[in-house]
């Protein structure tokens, strides 16, 4: 049993390292693009799309790998995946003209698939009842958003952005030796060849993964766009450094990766429902101010007109970032909580389902986010946005469940009223 228990954290453990990793890599364009976009006259659109490039094949690459993580084991899978993207990850040291850029990008971001392979993978080492911290865990490997923040702008200034893809890439490789010798593979695990894809597909009939999809959509989706839109926001909306900019949109990624295990353990305690609720009026709070866009507004006053400033100040606004982090972070895990209660057998497709539909999010957003604002003029219009995404998604759990829990509850007061 012990040696059960000492597996089960070893395989935690190298599955968060590589994770963390492969987020580094999968985020690394929100760093490097910068400079790509000052060298080749991108505008905000196009910046939009090369940031965005990698979050697609990351994306799209979660439904299959969750049924081959069901069948086949997560060790094998996320082993083979990490080896897949070394290559394209050193060739973007070699790019020169934009489609190079999104191609190579398309490769690289297999990387993001690996949450998939993981969160299926570390979830069936331990009972149900502390799945949630497992995962929870597990997704601290978000961080690699942070690390990538703080990492890369160093070399960026130092050596330039063609060494930051050759020193992700060698530690890819490494990584990737290290997880085969220090994960665990359990036979037990894997669903077997008797179930078909057909079945494992079945899934997306279902209407409740759809809507634990519009979930995530947000708390990862979202956290995946801001945390590739964050740096460039600073340094366009406030003037700073690449440094410095990258440092303080660290402050939005490091609450959105660290604390995701709180939000594991609050999600086993109070109940999944519950916990993404508060978390979606979180985000909606701190989204209305963000939206607000800087203004000068001019009134008649009786010795003349008068001009008052309404906006964010970088500290201000740093703040509303670090909270919606710390939001984001508790819904990630709270969402799978859903997915571990309700889908225990099939966590890996269901998983997938869900996680395609977050990177999707995350692939959508930052288009969205370069069109508006080459639209509008409005950089928070990028938030205006995701406000109202997480509106929706808090009138689709209110009709859905909300309302349906309050009603039970108060058809058991009647009966109970009766009774007496």
């Amino acid at each position: 049993m012990a040696s059960q228990e000492r597996k089960a954290w070893s395989v935690v453990a190298s599955s968060t390292t590589a994770f963390t990793v492969c987020f580094m890599v999968w985020m690394m364009f929100a760093v490097i693009g910068i400079p790509i976009k000052q060298s080749l006259g991108l505008n905000e659109t196009e910046f939009g799309i090369l940031v965005a490039t990698p979050v697609l094949t990351g994306s799209l690459i979660r439904l299959p790998l969750g049924m081959w993580t069901d069948r086949f084991g997560g060790r094998i899978v996320f082993f083979i995946l990490m080896l897949s993207t070394v290559f394209p990850i050193w060739l973007i040291s070699r790019a020169t003209e934009f489609w190079h850029f999104l191609v190579t990008g398309l490769f690289v971001g297999i990387a993001g698939g690996s949450f998939t392979v993981g969160i299926a993978y570390c979830a069936r080492w331990f009972p149900k009842h502390r799945q949630g911290l497992a995962m929870g865990i597990f997704g601290v490997g978000n961080t690699g958003a942070a690390v990538t923040k703080l990492v890369a702008p160093t070399i960026v200034v130092v050596w330039g952005w063609t060494m930051v893809p050759q020193v992700y890439a060698v530690l890819m490789l490494v990584t990737a030796v290290l997880f085969w010798f220090f994960s665990y593979t359990d036979e037990t695990h894997v669903v077997g060849a008797h179930v078909t894809v057909k079945e494992q597909l079945l899934a997306l009939r279902d209407p409740n993964v759809w809507k634990l999809s519009q979930y995530y959509s947000i708390v990862f989706g979202g956290y995946v766009a801001l945390s590739l839109w964050m740096t460039k926001y600073y340094i366009s909306e406030y003037g700073f450094d690449i440094q410095l900019a990258a440092l303080l949109a660290a402050g939005f990624s490091i609450p959105g990766g660290v604390l995701r295990a709180i939000g594991g353990y609050f999600s086993d305690k109070f109940g999944a429902h519950t916990v993404t609720w508060w978390v979606l009026w979180v985000a909606l709070v701190c989204l209305f101010f963000l939206s607000y866009p800087q203004t000068n507004l001019t009134v008649q006053t009786v010795s003349g007109p008068k001009t008052f400033y309404i906006g964010l100040n970088p500290t201000v606004f740093t703040i509303l970032m670090f909270t919606m982090g710390i939001a984001f972070a508790i819904g990630k895990a709270s969402v799978f909580k859903y997915i571990s209660d309700d889908y225990p057998k099939n966590i890996g497709v269901i998983s997938g389902v869900v996680g395609l539909a977050g990177g999707m999010g995350g692939f959508i957003l930052p288009i969205m986010f370069g069109l508006l604002v080459d639209f509008t003029g409005l950089r928070s219009s990028a938030f205006m946005l995701m406000f109202g995404v997480v509106w929706v998604s808090l009138m689709w759990m209110y009709f859905t469940e909300v309302r349906p829990l309050d009603a039970g509850r108060q058809r058991v007061q009647n009966e109970v009223d009766t009774m007496e």
